[in-house]
């Protein structure tokens, strides 16, 4: 048996999960953790409620950014070099918040933080190449459902944190965390001998990140401007158009940043279609269930609670998809990942129509959060094996990182728009109950949307035929040879050597 076999073959898949999982769950924790503190942030940082509200922004719009590009980056250069490489800026945006004491300073920490949201793609693309392909489906599902389960988890202990120790320790305490995941990246995971050819199209990518960027910085400041204001309409604009240059470029290049082959794929645009509608239903949950618990209770409808307690009614949900992550496997080789995507999505539609419905008991909005982390549970992991069923290994990381854009775009959306429901239903200061019922019933519509569009998702069978298709117009689009499989072998023994 060659030497790189051998070496490649004594680092444990169940290791290579536990450290991917360790990094996701440090940028999952790290997206949400600021949420409950950001009173906080306003008063120690004397600025306005508009201010504290760009830590969210900038974090948004850089994740969104560096996810997709840096996706296309490990497909191309090797996905545990740039794992490396985005954890180490995490941990340097990381301790950049730790020692802030400006808002400038902080949201450009935040900025830097945002870029690795390119984890996700980077730890599919590894589950893809280095695990038996009976462990993949479960391994994906597993990595999908910590971006939820670490969002949950980071609303509890985010308030716990600022209301104990303080908001500097919202990103210390992550801080060893994230040193820990990147050390133990570079010493256990083994580069991956799946490479792309060619090289990244960086004007491509400018124009992307500035389609991108704008339009969701005009989302971001609907609840400031209005969504009919001159200059969220002027920044729609300018995002369409760049977005718009984007795809022209995409599609004349004999090295694309993001083939637009595969984006027109039946397996990838339907399941970035279901990505999009699922991130606009069920990303406000995150901010309307705390929100709605912390009302004080002479509006007739709140729980009175704290920022600590109110943050406990995502429990139910975040447990739930830790439960149904661990099950992903299984859940794929009985039903398969189709009819998980139709289940989650569906189940998470009778979850914010049950809250629509029946609010006025806490214990109501534990089932519902309870229901909505079965469905979320079931769609992310789903969501992320049927992307990697689509598209030939060689364009896993950009696939996924442009399904993981999707979501959050729809994320975007979705949370903007019940952020303007609720701002339009007050009286005497505070939120009236129409304005979260409203949005309840929004993102109910937007799942049952999504589960409509679930149902275009193709077969395995299918998929595995388009993907076929696709790899081979790739080859005749691209016939220049990948690197050299000495050079792929050598670089997997060494990251490998390091794990024995």
């Amino acid at each position: 048996m060659p030497r790189e076999s051998h070496a490649r073959e004594r680092v444990h898949p169940n290791l290579i999960l536990a450290v991917l999982s360790l990094a996701g769950l440090s940028y999952a924790v790290l997206s949400s953790a600021v949420i409950p503190a950001l009173p906080s942030f306003q008063h120690s940082l004397h600025t306005s409620e508009t201010g504290v509200g760009w830590l969210l922004t900038g974090f948004l719009v850089s994740a969104s950014v560096g996810t997709s590009i840096i996706g296309r980056l490990g497909d191309i250069y090797g996905k545990e070099r740039l794992l490396v490489w985005t954890l180490a800026v995490l941990a340097l945006g990381t301790l950049l918040a730790a020692v802030s004491n400006s808002l400038a300073m902080l949201i450009a920490a935040r900025v830097v933080q945002g870029v690795a949201g390119g984890i996700f793609p980077l730890a599919f693309s590894i589950a893809r190449d280095e695990f038996p392909a009976d462990r993949v489906a479960g391994s994906i599902g597993l990595m999908s459902s910590i971006l939820g389960i670490g969002a949950g988890f980071g609303l509890v202990a985010g308030a716990l944190i600022d209301e104990h120790l303080g908001w500097h320790w919202l990103f210390w305490i992550p801080l060893v965390v994230t040193v820990l995941a990147t050390y133990c990246t570079w010493r256990y995971i083994p580069e991956s001998p799946v490479r792309s050819a060619g090289k990244v199209n960086w004007f491509a990518a400018v124009l992307m990140s500035v389609g991108i960027s704008t339009v969701l910085i005009a989302i971001a400041q609907t609840t400031v401007w209005g969504w009919g204001d001159t200059r969220t309409i002027a920044l729609f604009a300018v995002g369409v158009v760049f977005s718009a240059t984007w795809v022209l470029v995409e599609v004349r290049s004999r090295v694309p940043l993001v083939d637009m082959t595969m984006m027109r794929i039946r397996g990838v645009w339907t399941t970035n279609l279901a990505a999009f509608l699922l991130g606009a239903g069920m990303y406000s949950s995150f901010i309307v269930f705390p929100q709605f618990a912390q009302l004080p209770k002479r509006t007739g409808f709140g729980f009175g609670a704290s920022a600590v307690v109110s943050s406990l009614y995502l429990l139910p949900s975040a447990a739930a998809m830790g439960v149904l992550g661990t099950a992903a496997g299984r859940v794929a080789k009985r039903f398969g990942s189709r009819s998980a995507l139709i289940a989650g999505t569906a189940v998470s539609a009778v979850s914010f129509g049950y809250a629509a419905l029946q609010h006025g008991h806490p214990y109501n909005m534990l089932v519902a959060a309870a229901l909505l982390g079965i469905g979320i549970g079931l769609a992310f992991a789903a969501l992320g094996n049927l992307i990697v069923q689509a598209v030939p290994s060689t364009q896993t990381g950009i696939a996924s990182g442009m399904n993981t854009v999707m979501r959050t775009l729809g994320g975007a959306l979705g949370g903007q728009l019940s952020a303007t429901l609720i701002a339009g239903n007050t009286a005497h200061g505070l939120p009236t109950v129409t304005g979260f019922t409203d949005s309840y019933v929004m993102a109910t519509a937007f799942l049952v949307v999504c589960v409509l569009s679930s149902l275009l998702v193709p077969r395995l069978d299918t998929a595995g035929a388009q993907r076929s298709r696709l790899h081979d117009a790739s080859h005749r689009r691209t016939p220049r040879a990948a690197e050299p499989a000495g050079v792929i072998h050598e670089g997997s023994a060494r990251g490998a050597t390091r794990g024995a």
